[in-house]
């Protein structure tokens, strides 16, 4: 550190002032970089890397078989004449493609809207209902999130083939139903928990019932924690593979076992691949930023209350 001596007046005999200014340390001095200009520079340039691959996929479905078989995606930026919307129309001219696109949504908007409801219920009903064995329950669903799916694929296969739910619709939405909502009443139970008892309380002594003030006072509160949720279930769905690798037939099929059954069948359809690929990809993206706002709210919800 430093010091500057002054004087006090200008006659003699006042005390001498000393100013200390002390010195920043390093974690200080570190802190201040980070937070600056550089560092924004440098993340900016990571994202547009982290972009490459998104951008590298667009271009290349936007060009015809002969084109990529002769050089890289990156020839449109000089030849931008390559560009065509040609791919697309060999992909909705491909049954298989257009069929898998729709049991995806068939698959991925039921196992969402199911677990987003139930999870809701069940999460109020832990969080403000009392009833008999309502921790130790609690306690046996927060127990199955450490349960594998690759655990239960064989014997739920064997029940879905029981109930003639196997290789359908039908069966890939229960499975996913059944393993999405454990995380769901956790992370719901735990934000309605937060909700102020007095708001609830009131509430019921304006003859509001259980129904009532969870549909009026809390699902409303609740709109940030429902839309990470919501978000969360749906990216996992939409892009499973697994899942509906074992659980499916070639009529119920969704688009990420379709895409993989052409790579596996043909290999070098890219004008079937590339434009799948890109439309499998860019809706998840899609549904992510029209959410973003509501996603970062609920995620951030646990950490300010």
């Amino acid at each position: 550190m430093s010091a500057d001596v002054g004087s006090v007046g200008k006659a003699g005999g006042a005390a001498p002032v000393v100013t200390v200014k002390a010195e920043r340390s390093l974690g200080a001095r570190l802190s201040g970089w980070v937070s600056g200009g550089l560092v924004r520079v440098f993340l900016i340039v990571v994202g547009l890397f982290w972009l490459v691959p998104t951008v590298g996929l667009l271009l290349a479905s936007l060009r015809t078989p002969q084109d990529m078989a002769a050089d890289g995606w990156w020839k449109v930026f000089t030849e931008p004449s390559q560009l065509t919307f040609g791919a697309y129309e060999t992909l909705l001219e491909n049954d298989d493609i257009t069929g898998s696109l729709l049991n995806t949504v068939y698959i991925t908007v039921p196992a969402t809207v199911l677990v987003v409801v139930i999870g809701s219920l069940a999460g109020y009903a832990f969080a403000w209902m009392e009833f008999p064995g309502r921790d130790w329950w609690f306690l046996a669903v927060v127990g199955l999130l450490v349960v594998p799916v690759q655990v239960a694929l064989i014997p739920i296969a064997e029940l879905f083939g029981g109930l003639s739910v196997f290789g359908s619709v039908t069966g890939v939405v229960l499975f996913h139903v059944g393993f999405g909502l454990p995380f769901a009443v956790f992370l719901l139970r735990n934000f309605f928990a937060e909700i102020p008892k007095e708001l609830l309380e009131a509430a019921r002594l304006d003859g509001a019932g259980e129904l009532r003030l969870f549909v009026r006072v809390v699902m409303p509160l609740a709109g940030p924690a429902i839309a990470a949720l919501g978000i969360f279930q749906f990216l996992w769905v939409w892009n499973d593979m697994l899942v509906a690798l074992i659980f499916t037939d070639s009529g119920s099929q969704p688009i990420t076992v379709a895409l993989q059954t052409q790579v596996r069948q043909f290999g070098n359809n890219v004008d079937v691949l590339a434009p799948g690929a890109f439309i499998s990809m860019v809706i998840p993206l899609v549904v992510f930023f029209a959410f973003q706002r509501q996603f970062v709210s609920g995620v951030m919800a646990g950490a300010v209350k």
